[in-house]
């Protein structure tokens, strides 16, 4: 699938519907969706956006997703029964997220709020630093499962998995996401570090 640039513009401010069944776990947080992601109406859509290829390969998901296309309604609804969902901070499709303010960022905080006190996932993981410092007011943030939570669910910061974000791999990424997908209860717990028995 593609578009030409004159399909791609004419997704430009579009919004994406929110990806959330009735038992979600874990939801996954873009800063705000791209033209094409507007174009396939599904998040991390773009021939070279890493998300679902780390996803498959964290053992989050177990079938490919096709990021040229966009979902089908058979990849939605196994989603919905693992218990995943995915939203934005900002629900408008632009070129790029640096194309946003920080008062839309801001905005996207409480967006973000709203959504998690309708639909109590355990464990939120939002896509990129940078924006999340923006959003909640804090500079300082690191990657990682932050100190406070987001109404009631355990808050993660991981990295974007868009291409412009070349510091990451599919591999980190994958290692990235599979925190709070065990947080979530999707993966198994990494077994505890044991003592050698001296004996």
């Amino acid at each position: 699938m593609g578009f030409t640039r004159a399909e791609l513009e004419s997704f430009r401010d579009r919004a994406v519907p929110d990806l959330a069944g009735p038992d979600v776990r874990l939801v996954f947080v873009g800063i705000n969706p791209s033209l094409w992601t507007a174009g396939t109406r599904t998040h991390f859509s773009h021939p070279g956006n890493r998300f679902y290829p780390a996803l498959r390969l964290a053992g989050i998901i177990d079938r490919d997703v096709d990021r040229a296309a966009g979902m089908t309604d058979d990849d939605r609804a196994s989603f919905v029964r693992r218990g995943i969902g995915q939203t934005n901070l900002v629900n408008r499709a632009t070129v790029r997220a640096d194309e946003l303010d920080a008062d839309e960022l801001r905005a996207g905080a409480e967006r973000l709020r709203t959504f998690v006190r309708t639909h109590h996932p355990l464990v939120v993981a939002v896509l990129g630093i940078t924006a999340y410092r923006t959003a909640f007011g804090r500079p300082a943030a690191r990657g990682g499962e932050q100190p406070e939570p987001l109404e009631g669910a355990r808050l993660w910061v991981v990295p974007n998995p868009s291409g412009l974000n070349a510091h990451e791999t599919t591999a980190t990424l994958a290692a990235a996401y599979a925190e709070p997908a065990r947080a979530a209860g999707l993966l198994p717990a990494e077994p505890s570090p044991t003592t050698a028995d001296p004996t």
